[in-house]
C-alpha cells in the first residue's frame, strides 16, 4: 500500500525501530526491494536520487515504484532522496512522490532554513511529508559518474563541531521550517567506506534531547550491526541503504560469470535474475538489522 513517510516514521518511532530506505536505480533494485520487504513484511521506504537519472529518469521510476507501491501487501513511502532544487521536489510531487527532500545542507544556514520552510508549506499543502538535511555528510567514490574521486573525512576538516549537526541548530531549525524528519550528520559517509568512520552515536540521543522528530541516516552502508542499532535506539528512525546493496548484486554477477566456462553461453536475461536475487537477501538482511530482529 502506498502511503506517505510520515505514517511510517509513526510506526518506527511508536516501536523503536527505522524503516530501511533503499535506492532504486533500474527495475532490478525495484524487484529486489520490494521482494524483500514482501518475504520479511516490513514496510519500506523507495527512493529515487537525481544521480540516478543516467540509468532511470524519475518520470521512469515513479511509474514503477508508484505501482509496486500500491499492490504491495506492507507500506511503502515513495521517497525523492536529495531534491537538488525547489523544480526538483515539485516536479516529483506532481508525479506521485508521497515524501520529497530537499536538500540545502550545502547553502549557508539562513539559505537552508528559507529554502525548506517553502517547501515545506507547499507539500504540506498536498499531503506530503518534508525531510531536510543539517550538517555535513561525508562522501566517497561510488562508482557514479558526479561522484568524487576521493573519500571524504573528518580529517579534512578542523573539528568535528564544523560538520557534525549540532543539536542547539538543529532545535531552531526544525522549529523555523516545520520539516517532519531530518537527516543529521554524525560521521557517516555516503558510498563506499575506505576507511573506519569516526562516529559520534551519542550525538545523536543529543539531539533527541533538544528536538522530538524522526532522525535519518544517510552513508549509513557498511556500518557494524551494533553501530547501526546503537544509532536507531538513540533515535534514528530512517535509514538509507544502496551502496553494499548494489555491491552484492554486482559480486553475485562477477561469480556467477567467473563460474563460467570459457565456452559457455552468457544469456544476458539471466545477468539482472541472479543480482536481484543478491540484492533480495542483502536488503533482507538490512531490514532485519534496523528493525532490531537480529
Amino acid at each position: 500500500m502506498l502511503v506517505s513517510l510520515k505514517e511510517l516514521m509513526k510506526a518506527a518511532s511508536e516501536g523503536g525501530y527505522a524503516v530501511g530506505a533503499f535506492n532504486v536505480s533500474n527495475l532490478e533494485s525495484l524487484m529486489a526491494i520490494m521482494g524483500a520487504a514482501e518475504e520479511t513484511g516490513h514496510g519500506v521506504i523507495l527512493n529515487y536520487a537525481e544521480v540516478h537519472a543516467p540509468f532511470l529518469s524519475m518520470e521512469q521510476a515513479a511509474l514503477i515504484m508508484l505501482d509496486a507501491a500500491r499492490k504491495a501487501s506492507v507500506p511503502v513511502c515513495v521517497h525523492l532522496d536529495h531534491g537538488s532544487s525547489m523544480e526538483a521536489c515539485i516536479r516529483a510531487i506532481r508525479l506521485g512522490f508521497t515524501s520529497v527532500m530537499l536538500d540545502a545542507s550545502a547553502e549557508d544556514y539562513e539559505t537552508n532554513v528559507r529554502a525548506t520552510a517553502q517547501i515545506v508549506r507547499l507539500a504540506h499543502s498536498v499531503g506530503v511529508t518534508v525531510e531536510a538535511e543539517l550538517g555535513h555528510i561525508f562522501s566517497s567514490n561510488m562508482g557514479l559518474a558526479e561522484s568524487p574521486a576521493e573519500a571524504e573525512t573528518l580529517d579534512s576538516y578542523e573539528s568535528a563541531d564544523d560538520v557534525y549537526t549540532d543539536p542547539a541548530t538543529a532545535k531552531d531549525f526544525v522549529e523555523r521550517t516545520e520539516v517532519d524528519v531530518l537527516a543529521i550528520a554524525f560521521g557517516t559517509t555516503h558510498g563506499i567506506y575506505t576507511k573506519k568512520p569516526v562516529l559520534d552515536l551519542e550525538r545523536i540521543a543529543r539531539i533527541r534531547q533538544a528536538i522530538d522528530i524522526p532522525f535519518v541516516m544517510h552513508g549509513g552502508s557498511g556500518l557494524s550491526k551494533e553501530e547501526f542499532q546503537t544509532a536507531i535506539r538513540n533515535g534514528i528512525r530512517k535509514i538509507n541503504y544502496y551502496t553494499y546493496m548494489t555491491l552484492a548484486g554486482g559480486k553475485a554477477v562477477k561469480e556467477a560469470m567467473d563460474q563460467k566456462g570459457a565456452d559457455e553461453n552468457v544469456f544476458f536475461h539471466d545477468i539482472p535474475m541472479i543480482a536481484t536475487e543478491a540484492m533480495k537477501e542483502n536488503v533482507k538482511e538490512a531490514i532485519r538489522v534496523f528493525s532490531l530482529e537480529v
